[in-house]
């Protein structure tokens, strides 16, 4: 079985493959080529990768040759044919990639998205949303740090006080979380919303406060996500947050819902309302982003309230993201290999099922297959 890393493109910097994964993989019977350079915006060079026993190659001689190709996003269209046969592993987005899933299953591409595995205990090590969401909570509070013109702490100096930074964050998920924890450190004082009454306990252990609005759906089994929320909640969480918002300093939003475009938590109006030198992280913006004004993978002043439209910021520390996701990539891979390194798919099982996507010729994941399904 040869396993093949393609290099990353559109300025994608992390590596589905780190060089200490390559040896576990290599116990497990399995040969791995590298392209060129793929782990070098990471900072793994081809040296680490041929010590650690992978054989450094060209982009074409793997996607020709190789069993199971590893990456992180999809291949570009053109190589979809050449991917006959094949397996391919990523954080595929299928939800948001309707028609390219269509061309998966009429190449004969068996795709594996680690971002559909079911969001279970057993799941937990190769969850890739939450290793990589982690990182952006951390990362998008650095970034509004050092974009901020103040200070996070309250300071007590001789020349006089500075109050502490205020921060808000939308969405207590994995990224909302780790976003908590690292203002706190900061010392900014917190405020929290989320949809999720459970999450509180968690919230206020960090040391932030939790504002509860009545009557949310339950949003129990959304994996994390979002759910849509009905129109009377949605008018008091619009009022609770506008009054939050005109305090804070620094706003980090995270909600999305899976398939659909990001909820809009923040309007024009609210911004306005914000003191000039603020500043919005919006982890949200590839799917439309949680404020009218969000451009994604854009920085942009609006009455002097600075917003950040970002959705990959795990990219911005690919070293360790890289790491975290090989660990998601090498769990997985456990579930679809024998002890000789062979590929041997057992659908019984939910994670191998849930994060299939094609397989066959044919579109196998039931949420896929739902929406594509004329209304």
């Amino acid at each position: 079985m040869i396993a093949g890393i393609l290099k990353e493109r559109n300025g994608e910097t992390r590596v589905s493959l780190t060089p200490e994964v390559v040896k576990q993989l290599q116990q497990m019977s399995v040969t791995v080529w590298v392209e060129q350079d793929a782990g070098a915006a990471a900072w793994y060079n081809d040296q680490a990768y041929t010590e650690a026993g992978a054989v450094i190659t060209s982009a074409a001689e793997i996607i020709a040759k190789a069993d199971i190709i590893l990456t992180l996003q999809p291949p570009e269209a053109n190589l979809f044919p050449a991917l006959s046969g094949k397996i391919l592993v990523g954080i595929l987005q299928p939800l948001y990639r309707l028609a390219e899933v269509e061309q998966w299953a009429a190449n004969g591409i068996t795709t594996f998205s680690l971002d559909a595995i079911p969001r279970t205990t057993r799941a937990q090590s190769m969850d890739v949303l939450s290793s990589q969401a982690s990182i952006a909570g951390y990362k998008a509070v650095l970034l509004a740090a050092y974009t901020y013109s103040r200070y996070f702490p309250m300071l007590m100096t001789a020349a006089g006080s500075i109050a502490p930074a205020k921060a808000l964050i939308l969405g207590a998920g994995v990224a909302g979380l780790q976003a908590i924890a690292t203002a706190r450190r900061l010392g900014a004082v917190v405020e929290v919303f989320d949809t999720r009454p459970a999450v509180k306990e968690e919230v206020m252990s960090l040391g932030a406060k939790f504002v509860e609005v009545e009557g949310a759906a339950d949003a129990s089994r959304a994996g994390g996500y979002a759910v849509e929320q009905s129109e009377s909640y949605k008018q008091q969480q619009q009022q609770r947050i506008a009054e939050s918002i005109t305090k804070a300093d620094i706003v980090i939003t995270t909600a999305q819902i899976p398939g659909k475009p990001a909820p809009v938590l923040i309007s024009t109006e609210m911004i306005n309302t914000m003191k000039p030198g603020s500043v919005i992280i919006d982890l949200a913006a590839a799917t439309g982003g949680n404020t009218t004004l969000t451009v994604n993978n854009e920085s942009k002043v609006h009455n002097g309230v600075t917003i950040i439209g970002n959705s990959n910021l795990p990219a911005a520390m690919p070293a360790d993201a890289s790491k975290l996701y090989a660990k998601n990539v090498l769990n997985f891979l456990k579930l679809i290999l024998d002890k000789d390194g062979q590929a041997i798919l057992r659908f019984e099982d939910e994670i191998v099922k849930g994060a299939c996507i094609t397989h066959g010729g044919q579109i196998v994941n039931d949420r896929v297959k739902s929406m594509l399904q004329p209304a």
